[in-house]
């Protein structure tokens, strides 16, 4: 299981690597690297792939530099962090804390 702590430790710019993937989707959605430190350093961990390989990986919310939601997916080896993707959450798909799923596009809470 993944800790933020262990995150925010390992957390420097020479131990985070983002795939092309990654950097391509950012660069579509405006999300800068500032905006992903920013999730990792004051967000929290609110749901856990164990069986990601070939690293378990998990789903953070933060915040960007600017304060607006973000989730960010990341795994980790123990000394990397690989930045799978980040996004503004979709008020459809999430309830208003941005932490829980709606069951469906038409749930609103």
């Amino acid at each position: 299981m993944i800790s933020i702590e262990s995150l925010i430790k390992i957390f420097g710019d020479d131990t985070v690597i983002m795939t092309k993937h990654s950097k391509n989707r950012c660069f579509e959605r405006n999300i800068f690297f500032d905006d992903i430190k920013n999730a990792v350093m004051d967000g929290e961990i609110i749901e856990q792939y164990e069986d990601d390989m070939p690293f378990p990986s998990c789903l953070i919310l933060g915040r960007s530099s600017l304060g607006k939601p973000i989730h960010v997916v990341l795994s980790t080896d123990g000394n990397y962090i690989y930045i799978i993707t980040a996004y503004y959450p979709d008020e459809l798909k999430w309830r208003d804390d941005y932490k829980v799923r709606r069951r469906n596009n038409n749930e609103m809470l």
